[in-house]
């Protein structure tokens, strides 16, 4: 159970979606594999909205009521006026039970060969010249080193271990999305529906979210930019969103944390080493959800990395598949995204306000109707904006 085995052929820094995926990838070709997770438990905190979309789920694994909570049919978004507009698609996604959901990714992994060790947290990489030979790390108090030839990096947004590698991992305050959230009970939720809420008084570039967990209860949550923070933080404006909302609900529980909402880092591999998921930045820009890109990242990264440990070439020009093969599967659409951002964001509230009355009188709608009549005075995005629901 408590394994004191030091080298193995892959060390996994971090037991999120894309670090068990990518464990799960690579133990599954037969690499002997070794996760890390810092955290007591595998899946907590939860630091997300939960939201994923089905396809991405069913592209990995088969749904299980039990790490599920809600299913999506519809998104309402909220102008800043108050007035909203609806969009309706059977099979639109699901929102998660991520304790229990990420706990599955884990646990597959493991089922797959790999090793896992909670509460275990690395603390510097080793080298031997100028390759990478293994990772330093701490459990339960105990200092030890693991040696391999290849670290992936899944340690989140604020990711250590990338920035011990040399790899540049800064981010502009106004690609990260400062963010808070809430479990309220007495709620009641409209389950089928995520809700999303803009405005420069609510959650300057950002928005506030509701996304149902049960029939009284739901996450309810705010990202604001960071630029505007300085001042105000998510929390603050959180709380006036919910007193105006929900002024009877209980809070349950509570996270804060950050989201980078930017393209792909430059960098995501080096000799030796791999970065995924937020520590990679590879997140949906406009959304800003990052479960599902983490876990293609991670599979991807997964992959290639037990390709390169066979061939016993673990190389930077080795690792560069795992670039070309992110950008095919996510990495170009996400810079069409993030584009799609940058002209969203300088958005007025009064726009947002004419989209919906404009928008508002039709019977049906569609999400990529709403951004080409919001951003229909740039007519320089409107090509992105094909190109990117085309995509979708």
């Amino acid at each position: 159970m408590f394994s004191t085995k030091d080298v193995f052929d892959m060390v996994v820094v971090g037991g999120g979606p894309g670090g068990a995926m990518a464990a799960w990838a690579a133990a599954e070709r037969g690499i002997d594999v070794l996760m890390i997770e810092k955290d007591r438990e595998i899946g907590v905190p939860v630091r997300c909205a939960e939201g994923i979309a089905v396809d991405t789920v069913h592209r990995f694994l088969d749904p299980a009521p039990h790490w599920i909570s809600a299913k999506i049919e519809g998104v309402r978004l909220y102008a800043p006026s108050g007035a909203s507009l609806e969009f309706t698609q059977e099979g639109m996604g699901y929102v998660l039970e991520r304790r229990v959901f990420d706990r599955e990714l884990a646990n597959r992994a493991a089922k797959a060969g790999a090793e896992v060790r909670i509460s275990t947290c690395a603390t510097g990489l080793v080298r031997d010249a100028d390759r990478i030979a293994g990772v330093r790390m701490v459990t339960r108090g105990r200092e030890y080193t693991v040696q391999c030839p290849l670290v992936i990096a899944a340690d989140g947004v604020e990711s250590r271990v990338a920035r011990w590698a040399g790899i540049n991992t800064l981010i502009a305050l106004r690609d990260l999305e400062v963010t808070t959230q809430y479990l309220l009970d007495n709620v009641r939720p409209d389950k089928g529906y995520c809700e999303f809420f803009l405005g420069q008084q609510i959650a300057p570039g950002g928005y506030a979210w509701i996304f149902p967990k049960s029939s009284d209860t739901a996450n309810v949550g705010i990202g604001v930019c960071g630029r505007y923070t300085r001042h105000k933080s998510s929390t603050a404006y959180l709380h006036e969103f919910i007193e105006r909302r929900f002024p009877d609900s209980t809070p349950l529980a509570m996270v804060v944390g950050s989201v980078p909402v930017a393209h792909t880092l430059d960098e995501i591999f080096t000799d030796g080493l791999m970065v995924v998921g937020d520590a990679a930045h590879q997140v949906n820009p406009i959304s800003g959800g990052g479960i599902g890109t983490a876990m293609i990242a991670g599979e991807i990264a997964g992959r290639v990395g037990a390709e390169a440990i066979k061939t016993g070439d673990v190389s930077k020009k080795r690792l560069a598949q795992y670039r070309k093969d992110w950008d095919e599967a996510y990495g170009n659409h996400q810079r069409r995204v993030y584009r799609v951002k940058e002209a969203i964001n300088k958005l007025k509230d009064a726009t947002f306000d004419a989209t919906a009355e404009r928008l508002g009188q039709k019977d049906r709608i569609t999400l990529r109707e709403v951004f080409l009549t919001a951003l229909r005075h740039q007519p320089g995005m409107l090509i992105e904006v094909v190109r990117m629901f085309a995509r979708i």
